[in-house]
């Protein structure tokens, strides 16, 4: 999935000759393509950005188990059981991928966590809205994990090398999510009744706009972006990612016999793009903010996992620091 940056303040980013050697070197480095280590000398603000970014990141991947795991009992068929419960299964380990390239950066992952629970710590705001029926699924698989494609791909050549690596398997597994999705919405329309394509024109007409409020605020209301791309965090902008996303999405969602619920949704020959109307952004801040449609409900489930995963974690130490010295004994 993806965890979106919301950026709030405005900042200059500095020219070379403001920048001390430190950071001039750093720089030179990032704009010859050089991957940044975790030894290697860093910013303080990049390694915060850094964290945040990939914190939030990790985030969304475990919180965004939670609407899928509802569905688990209730998939139509025990293929689709399988299927969902693989597809959960990838987005626990997309998470402690990302949780680790974080720890790499000096972060505490159990600091982050709590963090989440404090409402410090966003997670994507797609995640805030409810899966009512099955074909929930296809559309979360198909318009929640195509967005976060469009993003990620681009994220195998952030700056930070933990992170990219990351995400070069991340990337795969997401592509069989969303190809997954397309199929259960393509099965329903070509096989379903006159209620089951109903059904599916009914979950895009909800999740279409939630899922282009994934890329976060508009690139005016996005200044440490700026940032970001001189660091090379960032490698497109929010304008730009949702604009490629909707680019590949409509003929698609045209295969499917479906429409968006937009009514400004139209072809412009000048510029090679389509054309879409206005997100609405308070929607999105209102989300962010915690008053979304699941928000209590999200953090209530992830604070209830972690307090009864206790005795879990307790055991695997004790286990490992066992094992430890059984061998250090033996040694």
């Amino acid at each position: 999935m993806y965890a979106q940056l919301v950026e709030t303040g405005v900042k200059r980013v500095k020219t070379l000759a403001e920048m001390s050697p430190e950071e001039r070197t750093f720089q030179e480095k990032v704009d010859a393509e050089i991957k940044i280590e975790p030894r290697n000398w860093m910013p303080e603000a990049y390694r915060k950005t850094l964290v945040r970014q990939i914190s939030q990141h990790a985030h969304s991947e475990i919180v965004g188990m939670l609407p899928e795991g509802n569905w688990v009992t209730r998939a139509p068929t025990l293929k689709r059981k399988l299927q969902l419960m693989a597809k959960i299964q990838d987005e626990a380990g997309h998470g402690l991928y990302l949780y680790s390239a974080m720890e790499t950066l000096g972060a505490s992952r159990d600091e982050e966590i709590e963090n989440l629970h404090q409402g410090k710590s966003k997670y994507s705001s797609i995640f805030n809205y409810p899966t009512l029926n099955w074909a929930d699924m296809g559309a979360v698989g198909w318009l929640v994990d195509g967005a976060a494609i469009v993003n990620q791909v681009v994220l195998q050549r952030t700056s930070y090398g933990p992170y990219a690596r990351a995400m070069v398997r991340i990337c795969k597994e997401e592509s069989f999510h969303q190809r997954q999705g397309y199929q259960i919405l393509l099965d329903l329309m070509r096989e379903g009744t006159k209620e089951q394509k109903a059904m599916v024109q009914d979950a895009i007409n909800r999740l279409w706009w939630p899922s282009l409020m994934m890329f976060g605020p508009s690139d005016e209301h996005s200044p440490n972006s700026k940032q970001s791309m001189a660091w090379k965090i960032k490698r497109k902008s929010n304008d730009e990612l949702r604009q490629m996303f909707i680019d590949q999405t409509i003929p698609q969602l045209e295969f499917l016999g479906c429409t968006a619920p937009d009514p400004d949704l139209k072809w412009n020959e000048e510029t090679g793009h389509y054309d879409f109307g206005e997100i609405d952004w308070n929607e999105f801040y209102e989300v962010l903010k915690g008053n979304g449609p699941c928000n209590r409900e999200r953090i209530a489930t992830r604070k209830k996992a972690i307090d009864e995963g206790a005795w879990v974690r307790q055991a695997a130490k004790a286990y490992a620091e066992k094992q430890q010295q059984k061998q250090h004994t033996a040694a």
